[in-house]
């Protein structure tokens, strides 16, 4: 048996520390009576409340994570079920609301696997059966969303506008000493480049024969990898995340515990900020793209669009979120995958050219208008003038004067200047 063939494959490995985080976009039926804030993990004396957490994130990014008494944004509750190898250790609810779906919100399941983990990442993928007759593990039986969150949020669908085709996970894992693919050569030796293959499987969520991975393109894949520190690395992709360490894990007193419990709190922190920034990009796409079905509104449209855009650089937009750097990095590797700062810049720029258009017509209107005044005043005036140096108070000269000045403002209106006033004052109607 070859070197390569005694290599273990990771859909048939079980890793020393196997953590898993579920996130599936929901519609809150009403405010859970759960406890307010984040899970409140526990290590020793730390503990991962909202008031730990707030002093990892500025004030605007720790207010749409976690909200505060007055307006709560998150909830959580313990779990303690077992269904096919996977623990079920408890549930978050995070209100995501914009401006068209003040119901939207994520829900995040924090699971322990105590099966190998790939197979049960490629089953929440959606990727085919194995070539065994053994079911994939998946979020079913006691462990389904829609019957752990009866009665207070409906997890989405794929014809919402906010849903993922499928769940976005966060899998932590850490191997043994006899898991060589992902360990370093020593305690500062080079990575073997099976270790980020494992780390790209975790990600993705696929397996080889899902998505053969070309070894030219494999540094373009693997560009958004963390490397946190020696011990472990990090990747983002569009559909989920994975952190993997590259030494073997020692137990309870290793370093690991500490790793496991930043990747489900501060760094899911950073990686939930960045779907709630993207729900919101999605929005603004599809506002924009509604500007011009109403012309009549074109001005209110465009300026209801400024507010929104407003309200989510205000609240939302940040992409430097924290002075914890992998937070940061996670963050960014996040926005990366969903071209957001491009999009954004985007959406910014069509702003802009909608607000100088609007700008153009409301110019044009008050052009229009005065040209009318003009139009009007001008024969009207002037007959009334005449009579005042004549002296002449004839209620019937009046009345001539009155019937001359209408029918040369008409004249007037037929004319290249009047069509053109009236043209002026149709676009800023239209523009209203």
């Amino acid at each position: 048996m070859t070197a390569a063939d005694a290599t273990p494959r990771l859909d048939d490995v079980t890793g020393a520390r196997q953590e898993l985080t579920v996130v599936l976009p929901a519609r809150l039926r009403r405010a859970p009576s759960w406890p307010q804030g984040p899970f409140p993990f526990e290590l020793g004396s730390r503990r991962t409340d909202s008031a730990t957490r707030s002093t990892y994130f500025a004030p605007a990014s720790a207010r749409a994570l976690y909200g505060s008494p007055e307006r709560p944004r998150r909830w959580h509750v313990p779990m303690d079920l077992k269904h096919d190898g996977l623990h079920l250790l408890g549930i978050e609810l995070l209100r995501a609301a914009t401006a068209r779906d003040p119901d939207h919100a994520l829900a995040v399941l924090h699971l322990s696997a105590e099966t190998p983990l790939l197979p049960v990442l490629r089953t929440l993928a959606g990727r085919g059966s194995p070539a065994t007759d053994e079911p994939l593990v998946g979020l079913t039986g006691p462990l389904d969303p829609t019957l752990l969150l009866d009665g207070v949020a409906d997890v989405g669908d794929a014809t919402t506008p906010f849903a993922l085709s499928r769940p976005y996970t966060i899998a932590f894992l850490t191997p043994t000493a006899h898991h060589t693919p992902a360990l370093r050569d020593g305690p500062e030796g080079e990575l073997p480049t099976t270790a980020d293959r494992w780390l790209w499987q975790l990600a993705s969520r696929s397996s080889p024969q899902d998505f053969p991975l070309a070894p030219e393109t494999l540094a373009t894949h693997l560009q958004d990898a963390v490397r946190i520190s020696g011990d472990w690395s990090a990747l983002v992709l569009r559909q989920g995340a994975a952190f993997l360490g590259h030494r073997p894990d020692t137990g309870d007193t290793d370093f690991y515990r500490f790793g496991a419990l930043h990747s489900r709190t501060v760094y899911l922190d950073a990686l939930l900020l960045g779907s709630l920034q993207r729900d919101h990009i999605d929005e603004l796409t599809d506002e924009l793209s509604e500007v011009f079905t109403s012309p009549r509104h074109l001005a209110r449209r465009v300026a209801a669009l400024e507010r929104n855009i407003a309200h989510f650089r205000s609240g939302y937009w940040r992409q430097h979120l924290t002075a914890h750097g992998p937070a940061n990095e996670l963050l960014l590797a996040f926005q990366n995958q969903h071209r957001l700062p491009a999009r954004f810049n985007e959406i910014l720029a069509e702003a802009g050219d909608y607000s100088r258009l609007v700008q153009t017509q409301e110019s044009q209107q008050i052009s229009g208008a005065l040209g009318v005044l003009t139009v009007l005043g001008l024969p009207l005036g002037t007959a009334l003038g005449i009579l005042q140096v004549l002296g002449d108070e004839s209620p019937s000269h009046l009345l001539i004067a009155l019937a001359l000045s209408v029918a040369a403002t008409a004249g007037v209106l037929t004319t290249r200047y009047g069509r053109l006033v009236l043209s002026s004052l149709r676009g800023g109607e239209r523009g209203r």
